[in-house]
């Protein structure tokens, strides 16, 4: 804050607004230093506010009235988005300029790392931005009959609040999805099944839309060919039926195209289920992994290990570059569908007489219990890749650090030269960062942000390590 704003009297029951935090709500300070959370203002704005919850050290409220508008304020584009009663709660911020959000995303790393685990990157990469709008490629709406309204909701919650939202469009996910959304109230409206269907999961591939339907109790004949109507109609779409848990998830009819998205740089298709996990935004993966794979910088006939594989979406690109690659995942299910994926390109690339692939394994461990003895037996690698879930990497960075510590550990092992961290949680890479950091030798080169999910308070990053 400056001189000029700390010294500045603003009328009685202003506030000044003076960062944003990363659920997207202004922060504003009282005359005796209270925090005040205010959904729906911006930084450098002067407003009122209404507050709703109050405690020792600060106070949460909602936006009434903006006396000084930031220049960073532009007209939300969906209808949908607001404070009112009913507004939808997908996006956070549509009322801020998208080179703001993802200059606050920037900051919200930079602070991660600094007031975290007093890491500061050498250099701050160019965020990684693409479209943004249509960009979600994936969403689960919340399906209600609500009677009082005599209408079927299918969409996301309401703010703040367990409510379906009255959603008519939605311009996040791609245009024809967002044209599905009456067509879909009216389908589920005539259904016999219309109080039992609480969800549909959206997972589009390249050339299919997949919709999963969950279902508490079985779905009747005519229900099913209402389904299958409803699919005639909208060609690029594919029911798929979920019983109970995901492993339930079956399709409605076999045959037709099968979900998959591509990695054009480096002749990769990538085949999946609809509840398998992908990324939101697969106009931003090809970047992130294009991106990665360079500050890797894998030299022909070095290993690599991309710890936290999942389906293969930076090992098989790996495969292209490196002279051999392992590909480590939690559970023996998933390392399966990864070693498919694998069959899967070998013999694409074969047909098409592109480049044969290098020598790659997958394994499954519990990397939430990583240990010095079990990262030795894993064996050296020069580089790794690491992609974790929201908890983050601790358990493989700990070993890590522990085996710097304790040499007499290693025996002939070494670390790798080079860790490319991709993250989704900012707090947790900052966290790791630190023991890299302060305990395991390295140097953090360079971390920037990834725009994953404008409009969104989600804020993807990444981080290069040197020792």
């Amino acid at each position: 804050m400056t001189d000029e704003k700390k010294n500045l009297e603003l009328p009685e029951g202003w506030l000044a607004v003076d960062a944003l935090d990363i659920d997207a709500k202004g922060v504003a300070r009282r005359a005796d230093g209270k925090v005040v959370f205010i959904d729906g203002a911006l930084p450098f704005e002067w407003v009122s506010a209404r507050v709703h919850r109050t405690k020792n050290n600060w106070e949460q409220g909602v936006l009434t009235e903006i006396h000084k508008e930031s220049s960073q304020r532009v007209r939300p584009r969906c209808p949908h988005f607001g404070l009112h009663a009913g507004a939808c709660g997908g996006c956070k911020m549509q009322h801020l300029h998208e080179g703001a959000q993802v200059a606050i995303k920037q900051r919200v790393l930079e602070d991660n790392l600094w007031h975290l685990s007093k890491v500061k990157a050498e250099s701050i990469m160019r965020p990684i931005e693409g479209p943004a709008w249509g960009y979600r490629w994936r969403a689960r709406f919340s399906v209600r009959h609500v009677h009082k309204k005599g209408a079927v909701l299918i969409g996301f919650h309401e703010r703040s609040s367990r409510y379906v939202a009255d959603m008519r469009e939605c311009h996040v996910v791609p245009p024809h999805v967002s044209a599905l959304l009456l067509p879909l109230r009216a389908l589920i409206g005539s259904m016999d099944a219309v109080e039992t269907c609480p969800q549909i999961e959206l997972a589009c591939g390249e050339d299919v839309t997949a919709l999963v339907l969950r279902h508490l109790e079985p779905l009747g004949t005519a229900d099913l060919a209402r389904l299958r109507e409803f699919a005639a109609a909208h060609p690029r779409v594919q029911w798929w039926l979920q019983s109970k848990g995901p492993d339930t998830v079956r399709l409605l009819d076999e045959g037709g195209t099968p979900l998959a998205y591509s990695l054009p740089e480096f002749g990769i298709t990538m085949p999946f289920r609809p509840t398998d996990f992908t990324q939101v935004n697969p106009y931003i993966n090809r970047v992130l992994v294009s991106r990665a794979l360079r500050l890797l910088d894998v030299q022909a006939g070095e290993r690599v290990i991309d710890w936290f594989c999942g389906l293969g979406n930076f090992t098989l690109p790996l495969a292209t570059r490196a002279g051999q690659v392992l590909g480590i995942e939690g559970s023996e299910p998933l390392v399966a569908r990864s070693r498919e994926n694998l069959e899967f390109n070998r013999v694409q690339r074969a047909q098409s007489a592109q480049g044969p692939l290098a020598p790659t394994t997958f394994a499954a461990r519990n990397l939430f219990e990583m240990t010095p003895t079990q990262l030795v037996a894993d064996g050296f690698a020069d580089r790794w890749l690491v992609d974790p879930p929201r908890e983050g990497a601790f358990a493989l960075v700990k070993a890590l650090a522990e085996l710097h510590s304790q040499p007499e550990l290693r025996g002939t092992w070494s670390p790798p030269r080079r860790i490319v961290y991709v993250s989704c949680n900012p707090a947790t890479l900052a966290r790791d960062a630190g023991l890299l950091v302060h305990q395991a030798g390295y140097r953090c080169t360079a971390a920037g942000v990834v725009n994953m999910f404008p409009h969104t308070a989600h804020v993807e990053s990444m981080a290069v390590f040197e020792l």
